[in-house]
């Protein structure tokens, strides 16, 4: 069984740096050197061009699709733009400080930045140009999460060899209350679809994932085996009834948001046998051949638009072993395991 996929490619634009596009998805943003592009995604034209004081290194939208930031971190700065107000900016230069990170809060009127060395996260407000600090965030770009609602976020830190977590306000940016977990280097922290509860999860060294309530008391603390690598990542589901756990093992393991007990796991196979529902596909790899005979300029070529390429690909036949290869023992960070994205049950 052959399928055919016809694709349209526009031209090739210049790019030095990342590219996003907005939540919305009417625009993306593309660094270009200094300077930051926005390109309406449907017809690729240029809406707006903001000329940034050094190269681009990191870019993020605001949830609303109105802001813009763009991280320089190599100065170190963080400047933001406007969409509709295209003569507004705003600049955060933290000194000797540093930045390590930035990222916006749910409001879109908020930016969240970490130091250096996760010296301290600092809360910049573009309304009133105030900012509030935490001190010693747990991780750079990690170790924070928003409640659905945008109302609270938890902060992971750490002092004196123990993590805490940091609930605040979205609205004042106070601390409204400061728990110690139990990990010995909590890797990170998720609210649930429902706001109802927190999941933190260990080190892969130490294999623990703990669920905590929003008051600091501890719901379920779940260890699938002791003495190997632990975990890899985790997700809540939409809905907020399951917490799927990928483990170095290889396996998928599903909880239960009533009992946080285990109702289903998976198994990360490299061959797939009969029976099975699902269809493997294989790209076939063609030579190019042209015919230079009937060679002809027509108006689409002239006009620099995008041409129709087709890619061919095989349906194969079970069973099908997909190729896989030991990571070595000796280097961290194995590329092993169970590993999701989103909210999705997708193991890759």
């Amino acid at each position: 069984m052959i399928i055919l996929v016809k694709m349209e490619f526009t031209e090739a634009y210049k790019q030095t740096g990342p590219c996003c596009f907005s939540p919305n998805a009417r625009y993306i943003a593309v660094a270009v050197d200094y300077r930051l592009m926005i390109r309406d995604t449907l017809s690729f034209k240029v809406v707006q061009l903001f000329s940034c004081l050094d190269k681009i290194s990191y870019i993020e939208w605001a949830l609303d699709s109105e802001y813009i930031l763009c991280g320089l971190y190599k100065r170190p700065m963080i400047q933001a733009w406007s969409l509709t107000q295209p003569e507004w900016t705003c600049k955060i230069d933290e000194g000797p400080a540093g930045i390590a990170y930035a990222r916006w809060s749910p409001d879109s009127r908020h930016i969240l930045t970490t130091s250096e060395f996760q010296l301290r996260l600092t809360v910049w407000s573009l309304v009133n140009t105030a900012c509030v600090h935490v001190q010693w965030p747990k991780h750079g770009s990690k170790g924070v999460s928003f409640t659905k609602d945008g109302k609270f976020a938890a902060i992971c830190t750490r002092r004196d060899c123990k993590d805490y977590i940091n609930l605040l306000s979205c609205h004042s940016w106070e601390i409204m209350g400061v728990f110690a977990v139990d990990t010995l280097d909590m890797t990170d922290i998720q609210w649930s679809p429902d706001d109802s509860a927190i999941v933190i999860w260990d080190s892969p060294l130490e294999y623990k994932v703990l669920i905590y309530s929003p008051d600091g008391r501890c719901l379920f603390k779940y260890q699938a085996y002791e003495s190997g690598l632990g975990v890899k990542s985790v997700s809540w589901s939409p809905c907020g009834q399951f917490l799927a756990v990928g483990s170095y093992d290889q396996m998928l393991r599903v909880l239960n948001h009533l009992t946080w007990k285990t109702f289903a796991e998976f198994m990360h196979l490299s061959t797939v046998r009969a029976p099975c529902c699902a269809a493997v596909f294989k790209e076939v790899d063609e030579p190019l051949q042209l015919d230079m005979s009937g060679l002809c300029l027509d108006d689409d070529f002239m006009g620099g638009s995008g041409g129709h390429f087709k890619v061919r690909y095989e349906v194969m036949e079970v069973p099908i072993t997909f190729p896989f290869q030991k990571p070595p023992a000796d280097k961290p960070n194995p590329k092993q395991g169970i590993d999701m994205e989103n909210s999705a049950v997708a193991a890759f």
